[in-house]
């Protein structure tokens, strides 16, 4: 196990590995990113970048097959793009759309081109496209009247080649709803396809699982302490389940799903990471626990 302490002088909010699992980012409440190189059980500062003017709330890396690079969402209603080139780390693009702290941000799979998905507390979502050196294509959708938390790429289909035509996200908002959004090519689009209730309070996070064996999951988090499994069978309507009976000890903040689809992990305000895996009823039992 690696253990990095005492990096920043304030909260650390998100802390993402990169692509072949050498390098991982930090941000924090002190305004910065820093970021390190990680081999076995040693770690190296390499850079920290200064671009937000206030907390940094999220960070997410694109797939190599575009570059190094890195984007950072922050209550400062910025969304900023960094690019590493021989070593040097520079801030390449600056995303300025929203009115309201950007709560978060996630690139789309690798076969949707270089597109980056932003939550932000004005209410809205952009996508922004990143299709040459020039100022990137931007579009802005209205989502949840009081602000969007979270948002989640669902995984591209087979098959899938650039461009927005099979597209869906969803996104998690202060009005408890969680929503589902797909590309309309008919009218060039972001449309709602789904608005899914079930939670009492603010939708504190989404993820979409990358399984792609005949059905999709959606967990999403509140602060009603629960998480819902949202599963869409084949004939497309979506059916909710609490991931356990009773209530979680505290607020859920974050869920994430393994890379085979299989296993969520579920994070909350008890200071616990709980794993969850679905057995062969369909059912979520506990699969692990992990605690300071």
């Amino acid at each position: 196990m690696v253990t990095i302490s005492a990096v920043h002088s304030d909260l650390i909010h998100d802390a993402e590995l990169d692509y072949y699992g050498k390098r991982l980012a930090t941000c924090s409440s002190d305004k910065t990113i820093k970021l390190f190189e990680v081999d076995g059980e040693n770690q190296k500062l390499l850079d920290t970048l200064r671009g937000h003017e206030g907390p940094v709330w999220q960070i997410a890396w694109a797939h190599p097959k575009f570059g190094v690079i890195l984007a950072s969402c922050s209550y400062d209603g910025k969304v900023l793009i960094w690019r590493e080139e021989n070593g040097q780390w520079s801030n390449i693009s600056q995303h300025t759309v929203h009115h309201a702290s950007v709560n978060s941000v996630q690139w789309a799979p690798p076969e949707y081109g270089a597109a980056l998905l932003c939550a932000s507390s004005d209410g809205t979502v952009s996508v922004l496209e990143f299709k040459d050196e020039v100022k990137p294509d931007s579009v802005v959708i209205p989502a949840h009247q009081i602000g969007v938390n979270a948002a989640a790429w669902a995984p591209a289909l087979p098959g899938a080649t650039e461009g927005p035509a099979a597209r869906r996200f969803v996104t998690g908002g202060s009005d408890n709803l969680v929503k589902v959004w797909k590309y309309d090519a008919g009218q060039k689009q972001y449309v709602e396809e789904a608005t899914l209730e079930g939670h009492t309070d603010w939708v504190r996070d989404v993820a979409w699982s990358p399984s792609l064996l005949g059905k999709s999951h959606i967990a999403s988090a509140s602060q009603d302490k629960t998480v819902v499994i949202w599963t869409q069978t084949a004939d497309e309507k979506w059916e909710k389940k609490l991931l356990k009976h009773d209530k979680f000890p505290d607020v859920v903040w974050r869920v994430s799903w393994s890379l085979s689809g299989n296993v969520l992990a579920v994070s909350g305000g008890d200071s616990k990471i709980t794993l969850w895996k679905e057995n062969l009823q369909g059912d979520w039992e506990p699969a692990g626990e992990v605690s300071e």
